[in-house]
């Protein structure tokens, strides 16, 4: 089991010393890799025909995941880099294919894509996209992605793409881990047949339950749960005790990472107000688990 930390988009800023400071300081101490979530556009929570819900709206700040994991690579060495996740069903799969490949190639094989179908109807309509095809789409674009990333000349006809006869130069030269986000059971059947592993951010006990039900799934589609990755979220608001009761669960139930989140999050509290103070977080996590990692 490999820890992570989750990168603090609310309270981090835009000063590239200070993102530069986290992420280096991360890496210092062994994390394995940071994970990033990813927002277009923040949708207000206004009076809308459709009631919009989910933890964030136009007053919560992301940095767009591509942008920063290509700067955060150029800063560091060693510490790999995850969507946590992208809502890829909003995003070009052909060009998402290219700009993964280059992130991949250009960090000496640190990227693993998470994506899930997110939840912001009004972020889908805004990027031109049909937020009710989403799951369908989601699928092919998977199927699509890894057939990008292997094949020199792709010749593709399905529900959503076409490619006559392209291909991404240079290729990846790997296999770039795609796992999935999502707490339903269509999200845990889409995961164990077409995923590495399942991110989940959801309470503890949720995350548990979660894990059981996907490695069912994966049994079920005949393919071996130890193979299959979990990555799960601890939260930094819940003190130094839950953290290693929780860390060591995890580290029982075989996870293959678990990621300290301290960003301010909806049902979770507040975040710790600075760059500084976040920093400082990680110190406060790795000293109290770190001794599991890798074991």
């Amino acid at each position: 089991m490999k820890f992570g930390a989750v990168y603090p988009h609310q309270e981090i800023g835009s000063d590239p010393t200070v993102i530069r400071d986290w992420a280096q300081t991360a890496e210092g101490l062994g994390f394995s890799h940071i994970v990033a979530y990813d927002h277009v556009l923040g949708a207000a929570k206004c009076e809308r025909e459709s009631a919009l819900y989910g933890p964030y709206d136009e007053k919560d700040a992301f940095h767009e995941p591509m942008v920063l994991f290509g700067f955060l690579a150029a800063c560091t060495q060693m510490i790999e880099f995850a969507t946590g996740i992208l809502i890829l069903p909003q995003r070009q799969t052909a060009l998402l294919a290219k700009q993964i490949t280059q992130l991949d190639l250009l960090s000496k094989g640190r990227m693993r894509l998470g994506v899930g179908t997110g939840w912001n109807f009004v972020e889908y309509e805004s990027l031109n996209e049909d937020f009710n095809s989403r799951g369908k789409r989601m699928t092919e674009q998977v199927e699509v992605l890894r057939e990008l990333w292997c094949d020199p000349v792709l010749d593709y006809s399905g529900q959503f793409h076409r490619i006559d006869r392209a291909g991404l130069n240079p290729l990846p030269g790997r296999d770039i881990p795609i796992w999935f986000g999502g707490f339903s059971d269509v999200a845990f059947r889409r995961a164990a047949r077409m995923g590495d592993g399942i991110i989940l951010g959801g309470s503890q006990k949720a995350n548990v339950r979660a894990a059981a039900s996907v490695r069912k799934f994966v049994e079920a589609e005949e393919r071996n749960s130890e193979d299959f990755g979990i990555e799960a979220f601890i939260n930094f608001q819940d003190g130094e005790d839950v953290w290693r009761k929780q860390a060591e669960e995890w580290h029982d139930l075989k996870a293959t990472y678990v990621s300290i989140r301290a960003t301010e999050l909806k049902g979770v509290g507040a975040g710790l107000g600075s760059p500084a103070a976040h920093i400082e977080a990680l110190k406060t996590f790795w000293r109290v688990v770190s001794d599991l990692q890798g074991i």
